[in-house]
């Protein structure tokens, strides 16, 4: 790794490697100039890997898939999984499996792991990190989940929710980054990559009152 991130992107326009508005979204508001591409790529789903490694490979994928692409660019890639007790939930495939998930995951404690990929040099050069967080859910009965889900599309979301929608009808509290949780975590990010208006640092154990 003969160049670091913040020296790529002195350089070159960045790129993000995916589809999600949530990640989007979170770029913009530090600041960030990109642009967006998705990547057709098959991820990863090893159970022998470590939710820090699993992440941090399918970042990876889609990072360097996208830098092969355009290779003038600094690629950043993510890839986030909700675990419970060492198991990952995904994205669920159907409303029933949404549901299900947020059974399993009521009264519980569950941990938030995204890996991030940044890849220059066409994907020959790249660095990566992890950033874990803790949610603790409330009680909920399903007139509860039910209720959630009219109100939030939970089949793109890993887990069935979303800490920025509507977070406080199932979340009692959270520890650790809320952008991570929400899918990108900047405060890790932004201390990798230059950006201008950057938002203070959201870390340590907080209720859910979206940072401002």
């Amino acid at each position: 790794m003969a160049a670091s991130p913040p020296y790529a992107y002195a350089r070159h326009p960045l790129l993000l490697a995916s589809s999600s508005p949530r990640r989007s979204q979170l770029l913009r508001q530090a600041g960030y100039a990109f642009e967006l591409i998705s990547p057709d790529v098959e991820e990863a789903h090893d159970p022998t890997l470590t939710p820090e490694a699993l992440t941090i490979e399918n970042a990876r994928r889609k990072a360097t898939a996208a830098a092969k692409r355009r290779p003038e660019c600094l690629v950043l890639g993510a890839d986030t999984l909700v675990y419970l007790h060492g198991e990952p939930l995904g994205k669920p495939t159907s409303l029933e499996e949404a549901a299900d998930m947020l059974r399993r995951l009521s009264g519980r404690r569950h941990e938030v792991c995204t890996g991030v990929w940044l890849a220059w040099d066409g994907g020959a050069q790249g660095s990566g990190f992890h950033v874990i967080s803790g949610v603790v859910f409330k009680t909920l009965t399903d007139a509860d989940i039910q209720a959630y889900h009219r109100l939030v599309n939970p089949l793109d979301k890993a887990g069935a929710y979303g800490i920025q929608e509507h977070g406080d009808k199932i979340i009692d509290h959270y520890d650790g980054s809320w952008t991570n949780i929400m899918g990108l975590p900047m405060e890790a990010l932004s201390a990798r990559l230059p950006a201008t208006s950057l938002p203070p640092p959201q870390t340590g154990i907080a209720s859910l009152e979206k940072p401002g």
